[in-house]
């Protein structure tokens, strides 16, 4: 591989892992030891990447690609990408990988005792994203987010090796909501890709119609559809809490920080009046400090 070659491939992961500070929770804050933060880091690289590959976000002939063997015209097939890059992830367990986020992912499994699995289901839900476009119920959306987001939780707490089954079952709620949260600020931009996260039985409750969603701005019903769906979120963040209250030190900031990066996105959605349409209602720094501050005093209640 020449020079040149090698720089794009550095700048295509650096940009990667750069998304992070536009997630709604922060992925790896300064507080935390070093080792858990390159640790995290790996983790959201791959979880990040991945989520490009199923978007389409990255270019057929970018570094990417070519890292996994892959054509500029097979690049372009998103489940043929989704293959070859579950075949690199293979090889981090039992090999050598290409990919140079996935060769940074491997001291982590190794140190860390990671399993396969959270990974699989992270590409899977991507696999699905390919297939599926529509979710008849809230529980058919459950299982996606069952694949799409509870494993990144599971992954936070075996690095820090906190993994309990009380706690596992917390952190899927809490991951689940945070997934859900970010249907509910995406929904035009989902639609635009020919995906609707909000269950079908609740459009039909709301009598909310495809139509509906492809509008500039939100309608009355629209609102309450979305109204309805940032309550769930909200309860199920707040369920989730005690996980918070269950751990000590950093690792209890770096949860609520999760936590309330959540709850700051419902409050945005509810100060834009639940139209969602115009485009995805950002948290504010001032929200997140203090629902970081309530999230701890609510752990700290129920612990």
């Amino acid at each position: 591989m020449t020079d040149t070659r090698q720089a794009r491939t550095d700048a295509s992961s650096r940009a990667t892992l750069g998304k992070a500070a536009d997630e709604n929770f922060p992925v790896a804050p300064f507080f935390l030891p070093r080792a858990w933060r390159d640790d995290l880091m790996a983790v959201y690289g791959f979880a990040r990447l991945v989520d490009d590959i199923g978007d389409g976000d990255l270019a057929p002939g970018g570094a990417d690609a070519r890292h996994l063997g892959l054509a500029p015209e097979a690049a372009e097939d998103r489940l043929a990408f989704l293959d070859a890059f579950e075949a690199d992830l293979h090889r981090v367990f039992d090999g050598t990988p290409r990919h140079p986020l996935l060769r940074g992912l491997r001291p982590t499994v190794l140190r860390c005792g990671l399993t396969p699995e959270p990974f699989l289901g992270l590409i899977a839900a991507n696999r699905q994203d390919q297939l599926v476009g529509r979710y008849e119920t809230y529980d058919d959306l459950l299982a996606y987010c069952a694949l799409s987001a509870n494993p990144v939780g599971r992954l936070v707490l075996a690095i820090t090796g906190t993994d309990t089954p009380e706690r596992i079952r917390r952190s899927d709620e809490i991951c689940t909501a945070l997934q859900i949260v970010e249907h509910l600020q995406d929904v035009a931009e989902d639609l635009g890709n020919d995906r609707i996260y909000l269950p079908a039985e609740d459009l039909k409750r709301f009598h909310v119609t495809e139509s509906d969603l492809a509008r500039p701005t939100a309608g009355a019903s629209v609102r309450a559809l979305i109204a309805f769906e940032a309550d769930r979120a909200r309860a199920l963040l707040h369920a989730g809490t005690p996980l918070v209250g269950s751990v000590h030190g950093r690792l209890r900031l770096l949860l609520a920080g999760f936590t309330a990066g959540g709850l700051a996105a419902l409050d945005a959605i509810t100060d834009a009046g639940f139209d969602v349409l115009t485009g995805p209602p950002k948290a504010t720094k001032p929200s997140l400090m203090r629902q970081v501050g309530a999230v701890l005093l609510r752990a700290r209640r129920e612990g």
